[in-house]
């Protein structure tokens, strides 16, 4: 796998947003834009200035949400709210408006649903999009496949001259994880979650894990048959887990990247699609 690859514009924005989540900057802006993602293993809520910058940030760990669907419509809405409500008294304003995104050709099935959670929670809904689509607004790729690989899905977004020509999404993703880690140490689901999340195991956990990085790089590869794709990139919570970009190379024959910090690309890209005027 070659060394580098350019995501410096990624990489500064998600460093930026890093620092802000543990020490907002409040009084900088006239407007904000949120951005808020409900993943099925994290809520990340994201907060941009009227420059575009992150100002401030927080998510909270969650099983609100499964394989990509609300399945807590209640717990959804409260811990949206609980985190607008942490940020709002850190930025001393109201979060009005606020950006969505949902896995790739679901839309028919839960788009109305997480718009309703995110205006339940006190927010006006400016943007539904998809979580690949979302994540290249932060990666800014041009051709190639975006493989966002979440806590249940793993959606893949295909891009030629900067168009989206193809997305699909399909179950497997980083609750099958879990579920391998709980099975293998006799853990409870919510230890080999958090087992997991430690970069200190990740080189013990990699060959155990490889049956569900083999799955996941079949999807890839089944997908992007009759495209001419020669790159990936890798965003979402899921490739966190040290060296899995390397299997999906070795699987898929593709050359494969990932950000400094996969986990924060696509909230960051849903804040930068919001605007100031409601669906």
């Amino acid at each position: 796998m070659p060394e580098t690859k350019p995501f410096a514009y990624c990489d500064q924005l998600v460093k930026q947003f890093e620092a802000v989540i543990q020490k907002p900057i409040p009084g900088r802006s006239s407007f904000y834009y949120t951005g808020v993602d409900l993943g099925t293993a994290c809520v990340v809520l994201t907060v941009l200035d009227d420059s575009r910058k992150p100002v401030a940030g927080a998510y909270r760990y969650a099983d609100v949400v499964r394989d990509g669907m609300v399945v807590d419509y209640l717990g959804a809405i409260q811990i949206v709210r609980e985190l607008k409500a942490q940020l709002e008294q850190q930025l001393g304003t109201e979060l009005e408006y606020a950006a969505a995104a949902i896995p790739p050709g679901t839309d028919l099935l839960d788009a109305g649903a997480i718009k309703h959670v995110i205006q339940g929670a006190g927010f006006e809904v400016t943007a539904l999009l998809d979580e690949p689509t979302a994540a290249n607004a932060v990666l800014q790729i041009s051709d190639g496949a975006i493989v966002d690989i979440g806590g249940g899905t793993t959606g893949i977004t295909i891009l030629k001259d900067g168009k989206v020509v193809y997305l699909a999404d399909e179950a497997t993703g980083g609750t099958h994880f879990s579920l391998v880690i709980a099975g293998a140490y006799q853990m409870s689901f919510s230890e080999a979650d958090c087992f997991k999340r430690d970069p200190a195991h990740h080189q013990e956990l990699l060959p155990l894990l490889r049956p569900v990085i083999d799955k996941v790089s079949s999807i890839i590869n089944r997908h992007v048959v009759g495209y001419e794709v020669k790159e990936l990139y890798l965003v979402g919570g899921t490739c966190c887990l040290s060296g899995m970009e390397t299997i999906i190379e070795q699987k898929t024959g593709i050359a494969t990247y990932k950000p400094s910090n996969p986990l924060f690309v696509t909230p960051l890209g849903i804040a930068l699609n919001c605007t100031r005027e409601a669906m």
